[in-house]
């Protein structure tokens, strides 16, 4: 049983003694940027602590050198591309799809202080104060191809996260090789599906974490997750442009996705799942990528306006503080792309493009999104 009493403390977390643990490598606390009192006469978020005077968790884009230590206070760096910069250190995510444009090659995730790492079976994890960092990488030829390793992947991480003190599911991400690979309901994003459905077993609709499935064109079997956890629940959002995922029509597979189109991890924070070209439940602008870039950011603003809805702290415009991963099929079009993006966003708005493979085939990008950090 895993159990993360007091993670972040200079105690020892509270661990079991069958679970490894350590500290991050030079583990004094860091201090972290002034946090924002919750507004004035506005109640918090349903089941969500009022944040006080730190912030529990920041995000940003960087390119990491390769002879320094992680700070302290990382909970993962999700570096992108061949780079095999601090693959020694647990909370270090590689994810090969190439890094084609914007800014930065790595993604670091930042606790409030110190942070202790350690494994339970194939889960390796990485805790801050309020705050879990989760990561399983399964090969698909030990168990039986993708469908049977998502089911056992996502078994694993519900058995997990139902021992943990952050037993809040607020964000995934999903990468696996070939994902329109396969006809009709074999292909293997339907698969996928499959198996994360059977894996998270009964699931109330409101409580599905936001998330993004892409797919690399790396050749490995390797199925990769990794999530974000809390010990206080975020609040769901849909959006209002598009149906909601998992209540999709049956011609999208035998399993409906199995995930919200967004998370209010916080009152100042809003992590948008993987988003497209996509009204209703129909994909839109086959062949055109300026078209699906437009119609995607439509989908983001209408996100946006609905979080700022139920929580006014949220920022309402994208800026400074919105981080997007932008996943584009076609690599050659990705100066057409970072143009027309710079166009279509406010200065200040940070983007990473990534080589990808997106879950339907007629889809030329995909964006998820941090925003209001």
């Amino acid at each position: 049983m895993i159990s993360l009493k007091h993670a972040g403390s200079s105690a020892a977390a509270g661990l079991p003694a069958t679970a490894d643990r350590s500290p991050a490598s030079g583990s004094a606390s860091a201090a972290a940027p002034p946090g924002q009192a919750a507004t004035p006469g506005r109640a918090a978020l349903p089941g969500q602590a009022a944040e006080s005077g730190q912030a529990a968790l920041s995000v940003h884009y960087a390119a990491l050198a390769p002879d320094l230590p992680l700070p302290p206070d990382v909970l993962a760096a999700v570096v992108f591309g061949d780079s095999r910069s601090h693959l020694s250190d647990p909370r270090c995510i590689r994810v090969r799809l190439p890094a084609i444009g914007g800014c930065g090659v790595a993604e670091l995730w930042r606790a409030a202080g110190r942070v202790e790492t350690g494994r339970d079976g194939p889960i390796r994890f990485a805790a801050g104060a309020e705050h879990l960092v989760g990561i399983l990488e399964l090969d698909e030829r030990h168990h039986g191809g993708l469908a049977a390793a998502a089911e056992q992947a996502y078994s694993a991480v519900r058995r997990f996260q139902s021992q943990s003190e952050y037993p809040h599911l607020l964000r995934v991400w999903n990468y696996f090789d070939g994902i329109n690979r396969g006809w009709a309901d074999e292909e293997r994003y339907k698969q996928f599906c499959v198996g994360r459905a059977a894996g998270l077993g009964p699931h109330h609709t409101h409580r599905y974490p936001a998330a993004t499935a892409i797919g690399r064109r790396d050749g490995t079997p390797t199925l990769q997750i990794f999530w974000l956890a809390a010990r206080t629940p975020g609040a769901p959002l849909e959006n209002p442009r598009q149906t909601s995922a998992y209540h999709y029509p049956r011609q999208y597979g035998p399993a409906s996705p199995s995930f919200s189109r967004a998370m209010l991890v916080s009152q100042r924070l809003l992590m948008i799942s993987g988003t497209a070209s996509i009204v209703g439940h129909a994909s839109r602008h086959a062949g055109s990528l300026l078209s699906q870039i437009d119609e995607t950011l439509a989908n983001l603003e209408s996100v946006l306006e609905r979080a700022t809805s139920v929580q006014p702290s949220i920022p309402a415009r994208w800026g400074e503080r919105s981080l997007l991963k932008v996943y584009l099929r076609d690599a050659a079009s990705a100066a057409r792309a970072e143009s027309h993006l710079a166009e279509r966003l406010p200065q200040g708005a940070r983007c990473m493009i990534l080589e990808a493979d997106i879950c339907r085939s007629e889809l030329l990008v995909e964006i998820d999104c941090i925003h209001g950090l």
